[in-house]
This record gives C-alpha cells, sequence and structure tokens, in this order.
C-alpha cells in the first residue's frame, strides 16, 4: 500500500523545520521506502508497517506540540509492489517522456 502523509504541530509558528526533520529522522531509520515531496511524504509498505510508521511520526510530533493535525491518503492495491516507481513509469510510457521527479 502507499500513503502520503503530513503532521503539522498547529502551535510552532510558520516555521516546523525541526519538527519535520525529527519526524523524517524516524520514517529514515523505518526502513521502508519513501519519497518527500514539498506538501508530505509518501511511504510503501504493508498496512500494519505503515500505519505503525504513521503512529509513531505523529506521537513523536505530539510529546513537543499541544495540537498536531495528522493528514493521511491511502492507496491500498492487492497484489502490487514498488508502486511508487511504478505509476511513475506507467505515466511516462503513456507520454513518451521522462516527466520531473
Amino acid at each position: 500500500m502507499l500513503a502520503q502523509f503530513s503532521i503539522v504541530p498547529l502551535d510552532k509558528g510558520a516555521s516546523v523545520g525541526s519538527e519535520v526533520a525529527r519526524v523524517l529522522q524516524i520514517i529514515d531509520n523505518s526502513g521502508l521506502p519513501y519519497k518527500l515531496n514539498p506538501m508530505g511524504t509518501v511511504v510503501e509498505g504493508s498496512w500494519d508497517e505503515v500505519m505503525e510508521l504513521i503512529r509513531t511520526c505523529h506521537y513523536e510530533t505530539v510529546t513537543g506540540s499541544d495540537r498536531v493535525l495528522t493528514s493521511i491518503t491511502i492507496d491500498d492495491r492487492k497484489g502490487m509492489q514498488n508502486r511508487m516507481e511504478g505509476k511513475i513509469a506507467s505515466l511516462e510510457r503513456r507520454l513518451h517522456k521522462s516527466l520531473r521527479k
């Protein structure tokens, strides 16, 4: 399954880079495939792996904030793997060109 998520501490003002860095360290240490984007992170794995990772990241953020907003979008397609790369490659084949990544 693929999950895109973002975690925002609502009581830290306009700059949350240090909080995001703490969460990204957890994601990187998880061993799951992931990609960053300007609005969140996409991670790939089993339901249990992905949800446990998001839970851990959320709770890490809650330890330093009074209010945290976590948004999650899930794409759960049975029998498919390597979808982060595969979905983009499929579109590139259809367009007959490379896309910006």
